[in-house]
């Protein structure tokens, strides 16, 4: 083993080391030894142990590597009996740094179509991503037990279907690139504004995203849906200056100082954007919301943005993948298109399947208020603060009461 790095180490250093060599491992591990849930027990319980001894010893100079060795072990001393085990377990050696790309095949692995998209999803995240069973239960906005439950029923038809761990044949990509699509995009989401308190967001997650977008792009070079997804991030990464303080609270898009965004990068996606939209003519869910924000980011100040345009793309969103959120986030469109009254109309009909969302309420409540109604644009944010655990959004709607 590496000798560590000692020093201090805190649980955010642990959990962007964990999260980056985890999925690497857990890869591995199933390619060699064909046994999906065996592969991620030994991963599990190297990143247990991780956990205990880093804090005290450091990091080690060799992360993955030092996962590795504690996998091997503990292979070796939990499978001694099974001979055929052990022996492809004795020949492995981790390699030095090494392509990604079993990754992505360990994401297809999840994303098979005997598997429901929802599990597909969780379980990929969960595996692959490193993300917890929370983090996980709030980008589905369900409860955490139903996470837990659909990893472990996945794990179990991997194992039972002999589900092959490799990337599709060409013909069998198009039924299995949307869930793929759907795991990065949930992973960027986490990172970009995280749904747990210990970070407002969590930059590793969203830098593994666009790494993995950009893989699927270079693999699947004529699905636009890929390049879309590729654009929508670095869309969104090219605005990361602006988004947060000198004090880490949250700036609202009318806020932020737009000359701190990297231009040149919201050049470069647009432009991938309008390659892949002109060469396939295919449009898709990602490519319209890339579209959506590269309106934002192309206007020069709030006061200029195309919200016409933009509630014509969710319109058009809207019927390729209806969705509460997307109804949701049209409506804040459609306040800057007919008024606040118009928009608050649309939120009243997703009142209850997305009670537990805290943009609905922040949403309810900045309408409120256009309406002068204060009293219940008070409670609503109210509502909202109860509801997120991400400590910028929280800082944001405490500010908002405090001045109401």
């Amino acid at each position: 083993m590496n000798e560590p790095v000692h020093g201090q180490v805190s649980q955010d250093v642990l959990a962007r080391v964990v999260r980056e060599h985890a999925g690497r491992l857990a890869a591995s591990l199933v390619g060699l030894l064909g046994d999906f849930s065996a592969a991620e027990d030994l991963v599990q319980d190297a990143v247990e142990t991780a956990l205990l001894r880093w804090p005290v010893e450091g990091v080690p100079e060799r992360p993955d590597a030092w996962l590795f060795t504690v996998a091997r072990r503990r292979g070796l001393d939990v499978l001694r009996r099974e001979s055929n085990y052990r022996a492809k377990l004795a020949r492995l050696t981790w390699p030095a740094p090494a392509p990604r790309d079993d990754r992505l095949r360990l994401i297809f692995t999840c994303c098979h179509p005997t598997l429901s998209r929802a599990a597909q999803i969780a379980l990929t995240l969960r595996v692959v991503c490193g993300l917890s069973a929370a983090q996980i239960a709030a980008a589905f906005v369900v409860p955490e037990a139903t996470v837990a439950q659909r990893i472990t029923r996945a794990k179990r038809k991997i194992g039972e279907a002999g589900i092959p761990y490799r990337i599709p044949a060409e013909q069998d990509l198009p039924q299995r690139v949307g869930e793929v699509l759907a795991v990065i995009y949930l992973l960027f989401n986490e990172g970009y504004l995280s749904s747990t308190a210990e970070r407002a967001q969590a930059r590793g997650l969203v830098e593994d995203a666009e790494w993995l977008a950009a893989l699927l792009v270079n693999l699947l070079p004529k699905e636009p849906e890929a390049a879309g997804l590729l654009a929508l991030i670095r869309l969104h990464r090219a605005r990361g200056a602006a988004r947060f303080d000198a004090r880490g609270r949250l700036v609202l898009l009318a806020d932020q100082d737009r000359s701190q965004w990297d231009h040149q990068a919201i050049e470069q996606a647009t432009a991938l954007l309008t390659r892949a939209a002109r060469a396939h003519r295919r449009p898709g869910p990602y490519q319209l919301q890339a579209a959506i924000v590269a309106c934002h980011a192309e206007a020069e100040t709030f006061a200029a943005t195309d919200w016409a345009q933009i509630l014509v793309l969710y319109d058009m969103l809207l019927h390729l993948a209806p969705s509460p959120v997307t109804r949701l986030h049209r409506a804040i469109a459609l306040h800057h298109v007919k008024g606040p009254q118009a928009a608050l109309s649309e939120l009243q009909q997703l009142g209850q399947v997305l009670e537990r969302y805290p943009l609905l309420h922040a949403t309810r409540a900045e309408l409120l208020r256009a309406l002068g109604r204060r009293q219940e644009a008070h409670r609503a944010d109210e509502r909202a603060l109860a509801l997120t655990a991400n400590p910028a959004q929280q800082a944001l709607l405490a500010e908002r009461l405090e001045w109401a």
